[in-house]
């Protein structure tokens, strides 16, 4: 193959690029961007059309630089391409957010904050909770974590203003680069940088870079009339290419007249042996005005059974992400053959190349603009019982590592019963931590589809037990990751019909919103559990809840509430015979009578918390007790009341 400079429009800008996408790492800046497609051809005129609108005074609320193409245009590897090569001016990192689910969906404002505030390095903390507000508070912060700074953010597929007006910082030096299929109505000033297809030297070019330059060469007609049937559209000239690099017989002429349309319809796989098809005679279904669709078809008709099912079950990885752990879960095979079927694929640009995950593992993502074809495809070749078993195969390899990763971390637990086998395993605690941080998110949405799914209810849960437990062995567990997992359980216990689990999630969730300061919110979660947990004759649980709920009315300064929940929260306590809940709760009856000016009663509760710490042997505590009756009693004295009576 010809080197870079060798591609149209413009060596001159390869040559540029190609040095200044080294500055980045050169002056050590910190960079989570998408790999990027290579080679890269052409498009001296947007690069330059990018660095020019960056240089434009910001108009309204902030910086924001808008690509916006069709799918299939590389709009995302020029916008990683333009910002690598401007790194030097955002000393403070090139930062990275898909704002696209894999079904297409969006992805909200306040997730992508919080995965931004994840890359430069400031965790969210209990304050940031999901709430009840109009604006998730992760984007305050993420503004005003911006507005110190000079970075650029790439904003990564964006489906509308939303979800970007948020993220909007004024009075900053940080740059917002947003790519996006369409106009972003409702934010003023913004004037796109529009992306259509190459020029056709930049097409041809790029052809002959990734097929072969001496097989383009020698036949330019054919080369021309190819880059024409793919509309010099990157993502089908890319798949095209790697279909050509499969069939080295095949002229470039003869793959040309194969994207022209006919009107065929697609064939539906199956699985087994497959005859080997005649180049000279296979015919291929394209549809009209699709060249990216027609690409699509003629290299994945190519492919061998196992690995087109491969391909296809890669739709259900979390994220759209997937390596040779969970591949080799999803096809059921083992991690090596799983590895070799994911790099395959990638060559045949089926697949893209991610930065590779915490540990070193290779890492592919799904390409957005393939993966409606494949859902469609999957749904048409692969019966549901595969997709479901492929799916529970998926979190079941999912618990395995988080309970491995939980085993190493924690060295109190002892070894672990049943390792992974060696390509999959986890060896240390820091290749734990690594993996288990590293692969958060995923995990995260693995959970989160499969609870929304509602067909594997009982992996979903081991899921999220196996996380609940080993996140926080970490010591970077974010409360937003919690009350996430904790939602989850929610979810499944209401749809299971189990009370006592739901009690114990909203309890859970109270806890954490009670952390972030949201009482009323909190005040809520507490009092749904304490329906639940009546209902499911749950005494321990309904106490519990009731003393969540007089925490709320404490924090809201109502003591006459608070001290009628803890009262009702120690009668169950003390049939239950909890007696260290029992002192608890007489030493928080006592600071509400305390609030209400009821000192005689206030007194009478803490000597009666004391004599049942006292009971119990708590000597420390009855101590801690005792100074409170005490300091009670010298604030009456202060007050100029009567003392009363030890």
């Amino acid at each position: 193959m010809g080197g870079l400079g060798a591609l149209g429009d413009g060596s001159g800008v390869a040559r540029v690029a190609r040095k200044t996408a080294a500055v980045a790492e050169a002056a050590g800046i910190f960079d989570v961007l998408p790999a990027g497609a290579r080679p890269f051809a052409g498009r001296g005129a947007e690069l330059a059309a990018l660095t020019v609108a960056a240089g434009r005074p910001a108009e309204g609320r902030g910086r924001l630089l808008v690509l916006a193409g069709r799918p299939g245009s590389g709009r995302s590897a020029l916008a990683v391409r333009w910002a690598r090569s401007v790194a030097g001016d955002y000393p403070d990192g090139l930062l990275y957010a898909r704002l696209s689910a894999p079904d297409g969906g969006r992805v909200g404002a306040g997730r992508a904050a919080r995965v931004l505030l994840d890359q430069l390095g400031e965790r969210p903390g209990a304050a940031l909770l999901p709430g009840a507000a109009e604006e998730d508070p992760a984007c305050e912060a993420l503004r005003e974590a911006l507005g110190q700074r000079k970075a650029l953010v790439l904003l990564d597929d964006v489906r509308d203003a939303g979800q970007v007006w948020p993220l909007l910082a004024e009075k900053t030096d940080s740059l917002l680069l947003a790519t996006t299929s369409g106009p972003l109505m409702g934010i003023e000033g913004i004037d796109p940088v529009i992306l259509g297809g190459l020029d056709h030297r930049a097409a041809v070019d790029l052809l002959g870079e990734l097929v072969g330059g001496t097989r383009v060469s020698c036949d330019p007609v054919g080369a021309a009339d190819l880059a024409e049937a793919c509309a010099n559209r990157p993502a089908a000239l890319r798949l095209a290419a790697g279909w050509l690099r499969t069939e080295p017989r095949l002229a470039v002429t003869d793959a040309a007249a194969r994207l022209r349309p006919v009107p065929a319809p697609v064939p539906v796989v199956v699985e087994g042996p497959v005859r080997p098809a005649d180049p000279e005679r296979e015919t291929v279904p394209v549809v009209e005005g699709d060249p990216l669709r027609g690409a699509f078809e003629l290299a994945y008709r190519r492919l061998p059974a196992a690995r087109s099912r491969l391909l296809r079950l890669c739709t259900l990885a979390p994220g759209q992400l997937v390596d040779l752990r969970t591949a080799s879960a999803l096809a059921g095979c083992p991690a090596p053959e799983a590895g070799a079927g994911l790099a395959a694929l990638a060559e045949l640009e089926l697949l893209e190349r991610e930065p590779d995950a915490a540990d070193g593992t290779e890492r592919y993502r799904v390409p957005g603009r393939l993966h409606g074809r494949l859902v469609e495809l999957r749904g048409e070749v692969d019966r549901p019982s595969e997709v479901e078993l492929a799916r529970a195969r998926l979190l079941e390899r999912l618990v395995r590592l988080v309970d491995s990763a939980r085993l190493l971390l924690d060295p109190a637990a002892g070894p672990n019963p049943d390792p992974l086998p060696g390509p999959l395993r986890l060896r240390t605690a820091a290749h734990a931590e690594g993996w288990l941080l590293g692969e958060r998110e995923l995990l995260l949405a693995a959970v989160a589809d499969a609870v929304g799914q509602g067909d594997l209810d009982g992996s979903a849960g081991r899921l999220v037990t196996a996380l609940l437990r080993a996140l926080p062995l970490t010591g970077e567990a974010a409360p937003a990751d919690l009350h996430a997992l904790h939602e989850s359980v929610l979810r499944v216990a209401e749809r299971q019909g189990a009370p006592r689990r739901a009690a114990a999630a909203l309890l859970n969730l109270g806890d954490l919103q009670a952390a972030a300061g949201r009482w009323e919110q909190a005040g809520e979660r507490y009092r749904r559990a304490v329906e639940l947990a009546r209902g499911a004759g749950d005494e321990a649980g309904c106490a519990r809840a009731l003393e969540g709920v007089g925490h709320g009315h404490r924090a809201l300064g109502d003591p006459l509430r608070a001290a009628d929940a803890y009262g009702r929260a120690l009668v169950l306590r003390q049939a239950l015979g909890d007696r260290p809940a029992e002192a608890r709760l007489l030493v928080r009856l006592a600071e509400a009578h305390a609030g209400l000016r009821r000192f005689e009663e206030a007194l009478r509760e803490y000597r009666s918390a004391a004599a049942v710490l006292r009971r119990i042997g708590d000597g420390r505590g009855e101590q801690e007790v005792a100074a409170l009756a005490a300091r009670l009693q010298r604030h009456l004295g202060r007050e100029g009341l009567r003392p009363l009576p030890e």
